[in-house]
């Protein structure tokens, strides 16, 4: 008896569409995920009106300098693809260089916790002095929102490592970057080349790190129809 009638409570349930009760042998029902943990408070730069975060295509820049290029980063093992060149306060119009500083150098033991994603202790020292002294924080916290800004931001996966030259247009590589990042705008990016070589990708955010529009920086877009990205060295 108790067999029919277990069959005849699962008939009705399909038919009525009720939902029945598992039995203590079923999996408990998946619990719906909770909010996501706050991102941890930035801290706040002064002195400026929002950042520009800069992402170099390291082997144009290697390609492009030839011999005068930096060796620590074009001469390197590490297969570096896009690297951060720096992380730029900005005016609405223009923006601040080379302002003074109590410490003009960049300890050693700072510079070497950024080379996974800045490849050369000269460059890590150059964006200290020549931006980051302008944002109003010292050496960690800029280096520490500089790295924040970076992981900010997903690099669409065909550029995580090229093994051949690719000739793209600079307006497909934006529309990859947009494509890759929820809430970034065309008006908020910037893609930079030279006569031949696709450089950088600059991209606009706010002192917490949110996107925004920056129509400065989005008219110095380049203009070629095509560029070239050479491919990765190393690795």
């Amino acid at each position: 008896m108790s067999g029919m009638r277990n069959v005849l409570v699962a008939i009705a349930c399909a038919l009525l569409a009720t939902a029945c009760e598992p039995s203590s042998e079923s999996a408990p029902p998946a619990q719906p995920a909770g909010p996501a943990a706050p991102a941890a408070e930035l801290p706040e730069g002064s002195g400026f009106d929002f950042y520009v975060l800069a992402l170099s295509w390291s082997p144009s820049y290697c390609e492009a300098e030839g011999e005068e290029a930096n060796q620590q980063q074009c001469k390197a093992a590490r297969p570096y693809a896009f690297v951060v060149h720096g992380l730029w306060p900005q005016f609405e119009r223009g923006f601040p260089k080379d302002c003074q500083t109590d410490d003009p150098k960049v300890p050693n033991e700072l510079v070497r916790t950024l080379y996974d994603i800045m490849p050369s202790a000269g460059l890590i020292r150059h964006e200290w002095s020549a931006h980051g002294a302008c944002s109003g924080l010292s050496q960690t916290d800029y280096f520490a929102v500089l790295r924040a800004a970076r992981e900010k931001v997903a690099i669409p996966p065909r550029f995580n490592r090229l093994d051949d030259y690719l000739t793209v247009a600079p307006r497909e590589v934006e529309t990859d970057f947009l494509r890759a990042n929820s809430g970034m705008s065309a008006n908020g990016i910037a893609v930079a080349c030279d006569r031949r070589y696709l450089r950088e990708v600059r991209i606009c955010v706010t002192k917490q790190l949110g996107f925004r529009p920056c129509p400065e920086v989005d008219r110095r877009d380049c203009r070629l129809d095509k560029a070239v990205m050479p491919p990765v060295r190393g690795g």
